[in-house]
C-alpha cells in the first residue's frame, strides 16, 4: 500500500469532462445548414422575357438543389458509422454485474471485495480467496466497482456464504477510487436489510495519519447497522508498522473462526495452489505482444484521450535539472510536456507516473534463474469465469513482465516465501522460508530481521539462498504488480497550462547486507534525460485530483509549511497567487515556511522563492536551515517564533493552513506547534487547542498532503 496521503473526492471536473462538448461540435460539423435559395416575389406579368427569366431561374434552382443533395448524400456514404458502432459495442453489455449469479454459476460461497488504491488490498483479497480452498470452500475476488453491491442482501441465497471486505483508507479517511460507489451506497441506503449477510472486514491504514483505518472501521460498523452478522472481529493493518504481520496474525485467527461458524474443517492440504497456467508462444505475431502498455495494446504508439490510470499519456521530458548545489543527495526538477493531451490539472493535484525496473536487476534475475527472458508467454487464469484473466497484460515476454509489470525491488511478503519454499533443495532453507511465513513469534522475528530489516528484495533472497531456484512463471505469478508513483505537482496550470513540474529526491541507500538499493521511480526519473542518444525521453503519466486547494477567495491569507521536497505543491500555489495579482485580483497574505539542511547545499528554488518575496507575491519567506548551527532549527520552531503573527492570520484573518511533507515526524511536530500557538496566544487549554485545530480541518482550513 503506497504511503502517500491522498484526497479522493474531486471538486473539479475530470480531464475528459469536455468530451460531450467536443462530440457535439463534431456532430454539427457533419451536417450542412439548410440552404434556402433567395426567391423574388413579383406581380404577375405578361412580358415574355420575364416569363423566360422565371423558367431559367427555376432550372438553375433545380440544378443547385440537385447538386447539393448529391454532394450531401455522397459525402455521408464514406462515413463508417456502422463499423464504429460494431467496434465500440462488443459484448460489455453482457458483462456479468451480478456477483450472486456468478457465484451460483461457479459454485462459489465466499466473495472477497477489495478497496485498493495501490494494489495491497487487492493482493490480500487474492490470498484470502486462495485460502478458501484449504477449508473446503470456494472463493472469488471482486472489485466493488464492477458489481451491483445492492445484491449483498441476496447472499443468503447461497449456503454457508460469506463476504470478506479488504478495505484500504485513502486520504482524510476516504474510500479508494474503486470503493467510492460502494461507500456512497452504504451511506445512502438506510432502509437496506442485510440480515442474511455474514461478513468480516480487514482494514489497511497507517497510524501516522489522523483517520487511521477509517474506511475499514466504517464498513464494519455500517454493515452491522444494516443487520449483517459479523463472524469475526475487524482486523486493522498498520502500514507504518508491519502491515504483513498484522494481516497474517489476523488471518491465522480468522479461518478457525470461519470453520467454527460454518461447522467445517480444514482440509489439511497446505500445498501450493496455482492460480495461473503457463503458455509459451513459439509462433506469434509480435504486433499482438504487450511491450509495457498498461491497458490497451499499442496504446503508447497510438495515443487516444481521455488519459487515466488505464490509459496513461506519454509526456515528453523537456527539463531535468539538479536542484541542490552540493551534498551527497540528488534533488531534481523535471518538466513534462502535456501539449495536445487535453489533460487539465489544478494546483495541488498529483501526477502519477509509471516507472520501470532497472534493466540490470532484470538481467540478474534472468541469469540466476537460467531463463531466456525474451520468450513470449501468457499466464492464463485457471478459473475461466474470473474477470481477471491474467496477472498482468499478456501475451508478453518475461523481460517485459519483470521490467514493466512486476515489483522486484520491495521485500516480498510472507505468502510469496511460503509458495516458493517448495523449490528450495536445501531442507533448512525450506524450513526457514515456511517459518517466516508462519504466525509464530520466532517466524515473525526471522521475517522481520532477515527480510524487512535487511531490505532483501527477491533478487537478494535468491542470491543468499543458492538452493532456491523457482520456475520463473510461478515467480511472476506471485510477485505483486509494479505500481504508479505519485508526486505533488510543482506548478500552476494558470502559468504552465501545457507543462507539469515534478520535484523529487533520488532514493538510494546501503542495506545491512552491504547492497545498494535504489528507489525505482526516482532513479528512473533521474535518468530521463531530455534527449538520450538522439531519442526524446517520455514518461507515462496521468493526473490524480486532490482536495489540496487554494482558498476559493483569493483574499484569504495562506500559511504554507513544506520543508524539503514538501515545497512542491507550494511552488504551484505561489505561481498561482502571482498570476492572480497580475490579473488585478486582491490577494491575501502568502506566507511560506520552508526548511532544508544547509543554505549553501539544498536550499532548492532559492532564486524563485527570493524573487517571489521581492516582487511581493510571497508576503513572508521563512527558511529554517536545520544544520547550519549547533542546535537544529526546524519549520515548527519558526512557527512558534512568529506565533503572534501566525495567530492573527488564523484567528482574525481567516487564513488557510497547508502542510506538505513527512507524516511521521514533521507533520505531527507542526501540528503540535499550532496547538502551542493556540494555547499561548489564544489563551486556550491543550484540549481546547486540539479542538480548535480539528475544527479548522473540518472547515477545510487545515489541509495536509503528507507521506511516511
Amino acid at each position: 500500500m503506497h504511503r502517500r496521503r491522498w484526497f479522493t473526492v474531486p471538486e473539479y471536473p475530470e480531464p475528459n469532462a469536455n468530451r460531450s462538448c467536443l462530440l457535439l461540435c463534431e456532430h454539427k460539423r457533419t451536417h450542412m445548414p439548410d440552404m434556402d435559395p433567395e426567391t423574388t416575389h413579383t406581380e404577375p406579368a405578361v412580358d415574355e422575357e420575364a416569363s423566360l427569366f422565371s423558367t431559367m431561374d427555376l432550372l438553375l434552382f433545380s440544378v443547385i438543389v440537385g447538386f447539393v443533395v448529391y454532394w450531401f448524400m455522397s459525402r455521408k456514404k464514406p462515413e463508417p458509422i456502422p463499423e464504429f458502432k460494431k467496434l465500440d459495442t462488443p459484448t460489455p453489455t453482457t458483462r456479468e454485474t451480478s456477483f450472486i449469479e456468478k457465484m451460483k454459476k461457479t459454485g462459489k460461497n465466499i466473495i472477497v471485495f477489495y478497496g485498493s488504491q495501490t494494489g495491497t488490498a487487492e493482493e490480500f483479497a487474492n490470498r484470502l480467496s486462495k485460502d478458501a480452498q484449504r477449508y473446503g470452500m470456494k472463493g472469488m475476488v471482486a472489485d466493488p466497482e464492477e458489481y451491483s453491491m445492492g445484491e449483498l442482501s441476496r447472499l443468503s441465497e447461497i449456503t454457508n456464504s460469506l463476504a470478506i471486505f479488504c478495505m484500504a483508507t485513502y486520504g482524510e479517511g476516504d474510500p479508494t477510487d474503486n470503493a467510492q460507489d460502494f461507500y456512497d451506497w452504504l451511506q445512502e441506503n438506510d432502509d437496506e436489510d442485510l440480515s442474511g449477510l455474514n461478513y468480516t472486514v480487514f482494514g489497511l491504514g497507517n497510524k501516522t495519519y489522523e483517520h487511521y483505518n477509517a474506511m475499514g472501521k466504517y464498513v464494519d460498523k455500517r454493515l452491522e447497522q444494516l443487520g449483517a452478522t459479523r463472524i469475526f472481529d475487524l482486523g486493522m493493518g498498520d502500514d507504518d508498522g508491519n502491515l504483513e504481520e498484522d494481516f497474517v496474525s489476523w488471518r491465522e485467527q480468522f479461518w478457525p473462526a470461519v470453520c467454527q461458524h460454518f461447522g467445517v474443517e480444514a482440509s489439511g492440504d497446505e500445498s501450493s495452489i496455482r492460480q495461473y497456467e503457463l503458455k509459451e508462444h513459439t509462433d506469434i505475431n509480435m504486433n499482438k505482444v504487450y511491450t509495457g502498455e498498461i491497458g490497451r495494446l499499442k496504446s503508447f504508439e497510438v495515443q487516444k484521450p481521455p488519459f487515466d490510470s488505464k490509459n496513461p499519456f506519454l509526456a515528453l521530458v523537456t527539463v531535468n535539472r539538479k536542484l541542490n548545489k552540493a551534498g551527497d543527495r540528488h534533488l531534481m526538477h523535471l518538466e513534462l510536456d502535456i501539449t495536445g493531451s487535453k489533460i487539465r490539472y489544478e494546483s495541488g493535484d498529483h501526477v502519477a507516473v509509471f516507472p520501470t525496473n532497472d534493466s540490470a536487476l532484470v538481467n540478474k534475475l534472468g541469469q540466476i534463474l537460467g531463463v531466456d527472458l525474451d520468450v513470449v508467454i501468457s499466464l492464463n487464469n485457471l478459473d475461466e469465469e474470473s474477470n481477471k484473466k491474467h496477472p498482468f497484460p499478456c501475451p508478453t515476454t518475461y523481460r517485459t513482465a519483470l521490467t514493466h509489470y512486476l515489483d522486484i525491488t520491495h521485500p516480498p511478503r510472507t505468502n510469496v516465501l511460503y509458495e516458493l519454499a517448495q523449490y528450495a533443495s536445501d531442507p533448512k532453507d525450506q524450513e526457514n522460508m515456511r517459518k517466516m511465513a508462519s504466525s509464530s513469534p520466532e517466524g515473525k522475528a526471522l521475517y522481520q530481521s532477515w527480510v524487512l530489516d535487511a531490505s532483501r528484495n527477491i533478487l537478494a533472497i535468491l542470491e543468499d539462498m543458492p538452493s532456491l531456484r523457482p520456475p520463473v512463471d510461478h515467480l511472476c505469478e506471485l510477485l505483486p504488480r509494479l505500481q504508479a508513483r505519485y508526486y505533488s505537482i510543482a506548478s500552476s496550470s494558470k502559468v504552465h497550462p501545457n507543462s507539469i513540474h515534478i520535484c523529487a529526491v533520488v532514493v538510494e541507500y546501503e542495506t545491512k547486507t552491504g547492497r545498494t538499493n535504489k528507489g525505482v521511480a526516482t532513479n528512473w526519473l533521474k535518468n530521463k534525460l531530455v534527449t538520450d542518444n538522439g531519442h526524446k525521453s517520455t514518461v507515462p503519466m496521468y493526473i490524480r485530483k486532490s482536495q489540496f486547494r487554494l482558498p476559493f477567495k483569493s483574499t484569504n491569507p495562506v500559511i504554507m509549511v513544506g520543508p524539503g521536497t514538501g515545497i512542491a505543491p507550494f511552488m504551484g500555489f505561489i505561481q498561482e497567487r502571482g498570476w492572480l495579482k497580475q490579473q488585478g485580483k486582491e490577494v491575501g497574505e502568502t506566507v511560506l515556511y520552508f526548511g532544508c539542511r544547509h543554505k549553501n547545499e539544498d536550499y532548492i528554488y532559492q532564486e524563485e522563492l527570493e524573487g517571489s518575496e521581492k516582487n511581493g507575491v510571497l508576503t513572508k519567506l521563512n527558511v529554517a536551515f536545520s544544520r547550519d548551527q549547533d542546535h537544529k532549527v526546524y519549520v515548527q520552531h519558526l512557527l512558534t517564533k512568529n506565533k503572534e503573527h501566525v495567530w492573527k492570520l488564523i484567528h482574525t484573518d481567516n487564513a488557510h493552513i497547508y502542510i506538505c511533507g513527512d507524516a511521521r515526524n514533521m507533520a505531527k511536530d507542526v501540528q503540535t506547534a499550532f496547538y502551542e500557538i493556540a494555547e499561548q496566544v489564544g489563551v486556550m487549554t491543550r484540549t481546547q487547542a486540539v479542538d480548535y485545530v480539528k475544527k479548522l480541518m473540518t472547515k477545510g482550513r487545515y489541509s495536509q498532503d503528507v507521506w511516511s
